[in-house]
């Protein structure tokens, strides 16, 4: 067992200085010799801790994640694509994830086939009908938002149960790379009368670097994210993972019949309470269900992160700003944030915890809305800091509101619609 272990960590450190070495300006063709004999050995999971070391040992998460597609093109034309170990049925949220991207690479390919299209064009040409065919495949590209998401808030959230948090980190940033590049492309087709001398710059310059983006996260997924994570979590949480999918969608394609999850644990009380007592406060009383009804109708959503840093419980009204799943709760805030925010968040709790702060408010333009987003340091009467309160509230309404309103009327439809 011990030769075993140590050959382990061999690969590991082997591929980390490899890989290092690269990074500082080595030969690709060099390290590729040296890689291609060591991953005849190793596996998903040793990468993915390779890359997770790097982390700990103090490499900033920015440039591991600059690092990720300078090695991933190496490990590419090395490591195949494992097929799923026998059993998984169709519907398996394994077997979803690679048939969204079996999806996506096709719809590359038909958004490849337009460009040349449009490209192929005579200078003064007018290729209205393949732009708006571009247009359409570019709309159905954008579904790989769902795919993320299920990826980011369910996939992930499991992983970190078992130690496994190197995939949060760096994925989740070249994630939201793909994500400003697509949203890049989609800026640069919403243009109009341009001539085909400038389509063929976007598409040398925006499109193509895009769809390059997006393959490669296919590749990474494929070759390292999938196989870890199948051999890593329970048939528990991937039931979990298909329970709670459908709130994220899915990409391009619908989950196919065939999986039975297993029956769902039996639920953790949520207070030690029977239905028809109540929990007394010093301005009241009220039952569970009171309160769990008091909560969901609240015109804010609430999360509550406890003074561990960890998610112990979201509001669940019925229209909520921020997508949230169960899989976040026992979630440390920290990997519930795209990398490039989780230093504002270090920053919040560091100054709530300290004293230095009580309050932190943001507001900001959301799909046509605008969010108000406050963070409440929440202390025991004697000062001890007992975690964080989230509150997020949608005041397009409100900001449109002039006047007064004196007379009763209600709103029920509008808000609705509104």
């Amino acid at each position: 067992m011990s030769e075993l272990i140590n050959n382990r960590t061999y690969r590991i450190q082997t591929m980390k200085e490899t890989i290092k070495h690269l990074h500082r300006g080595g030969s690709a063709d060099e390290v590729r010799g040296k890689l291609r004999d060591l991953v005849r050995e190793t596996d998903a999971a040793e990468i993915a801790a390779m890359e997770q070391e790097l982390i700990a040992e103090g490499m900033p998460v920015s440039e591991v994640q600059s690092m990720c597609d300078l090695h991933s093109s190496v490990l590419r034309e090395i490591l195949t694509i494992q097929p799923l170990q026998p059993g998984v049925a169709p519907g398996h949220p394994m077997d979803t994830f690679r048939r969204e991207n079996e999806a996506l690479a096709e719809t590359i390919r038909r958004m490849r086939d337009v460009m040349e299209e449009v490209a192929a064009q005579p200078d003064d040409g007018q290729p209205a009908n393949a732009l708006q065919a571009w247009r359409r495949i570019y709309n159905d590209l954008m579904d790989v938002e769902k795919h993320y998401r299920r990826k980011e808030h369910l996939l992930f959230s499991c992983l970190e149960r078992h130690g496994i948090t190197g995939p949060s980190k760096v994925m989740w940033g070249k994630d939201d790379e793909v994500r400003t590049l697509l949203k890049s492309l989609g800026e640069a087709l919403s243009a109009e009368g341009a001539t085909v001398a400038e389509w063929r710059i976007v598409i040398t310059t925006v499109a193509e670097p895009a769809l390059t983006a997006v393959e490669g996260m296919i590749s990474k997924e494929e070759q390292i994210l999938f196989p870890m994570s199948f051999g890593a979590l329970t048939e528990d949480e991937w039931g979990e993972i298909w329970r709670q999918s459908p709130e994220h969608g899915y990409c391009l394609v619908e989950p196919r019949a065939g999986y039975q999850p297993p029956n769902p644990k039996e639920p953790e009380r949520l207070a030690a309470l029977a239905s028809n007592e109540s929990l007394v406060f010093p301005t009241g009383a009220l039952t569970p269900e009171q309160i769990q009804g008091l909560l969901a109708t609240l015109p804010v959503d609430l999360t509550f992160v406890d003074a561990d840093d960890r998610v112990r419980y979201f509001s669940d009204g019925p229209a909520r700003v921020f997508a949230r799943s169960k899989a976040v709760l026992g979630r440390k805030v920290q990997h519930c944030h795209p990398p490039k925010s989780v230093h504002i968040v270090e920053q919040i709790l560091e100054d709530f915890k300290s004293g230095r702060h009580n309050v932190a408010e943001f507001w900001i333009p959301f799909h046509e809305r605008f969010v108000h987003i406050r963070y409440f340091a929440v202390r025991d009467p004697q000062g001890r800091y007992l975690g964080t309160l989230e509150v997020t509230q949608d005041l397009t309404r409100v900001r449109r509101l002039e006047g007064e309103r004196r007379l009763l009327q209600y709103d029920d439809q509008k808000e609705k619609v509104a």
